[in-house]
């Protein structure tokens, strides 16, 4: 069975994957922007299923297949980068709906929406499938039961990375907050749908 020392060493890079930002985080903090803390959070928990569902498949040998397969990386970087930067979009042309002077308007983007979306593009994410099959392998001890590991890793690394982007989200979430002016809005959900914009960009130049 899998030690304290091997397990809290999984931990520790969890969290450390878990603070770089990359196209997970800038989709959250476009969300946050954007849309507010409630759509934010939705995206963090679609992004803890997402990512929960790509380490499953990448313990369970998907990696490899797309390790192996140009072309199926190809399909599912591309998939994700477009739905991302769709969004973005989306984003950008209804903050031209809200006049100036109008008090700020619901979210643009529905909390389901957000959800439904970060779960699409983290399960489909071929770098983070690709990246699980070299890094979690490595905190698997052979003398033990390795289903039972890998559902402690999965678990652990979920958890650590709701919290991380949990903290993105909230912070992000928290600044929008502040700018309460209807110029502020408009602009903060411009940025927002910006944000998603770039992280569909970071995906689509995600290399194996």
């Amino acid at each position: 069975m899998m030690g304290w020392p091997l397990w809290l060493g999984f931990v520790a890079a969890s969290a450390v994957i878990g603070l770089i930002p990359g196209p997970g985080v800038t989709a959250i903090v476009g969300y946050a922007l954007s849309s507010g803390r409630r759509t934010a959070m939705a995206s963090v928990a679609g992004a803890s299923v997402g990512a929960a569902i790509s380490m499953s498949l990448s313990l369970a040998g998907a990696g490899a297949i797309l390790a192996a397969s140009a072309l199926a990386f190809t399909v599912l970087k591309w998939s994700g980068a477009a739905y991302l930067v769709g969004l973005g979009l989306v984003s950008i042309w209804r903050s031209r709906r809200a006049p100036p002077a109008a008090a700020p308007q619901a979210p643009a983007i529905r909390p389901a929406t957000a959800f439904w979306s970060t779960v699409a593009v983290g399960s489909l994410n071929p770098k983070t499938i690709v990246f699980f099959v070299a890094f979690a392998p490595q905190f698997i001890s052979p003398r033990g039961d390795y289903l039972s590991q890998a559902a402690l890793l999965v678990a652990s690394f979920v958890g650590v990375v709701f919290t991380t982007d949990s903290c993105y989200a909230l912070a992000a979430s928290r600044a929008a907050h502040v700018l309460r002016t209807p110029k502020a809005v408009l602009w903060s959900r411009r940025a927002g749908g910006g944000a998603l914009i770039a992280a569909g960009l970071a995906t689509a130049a995600a290399r194996t």
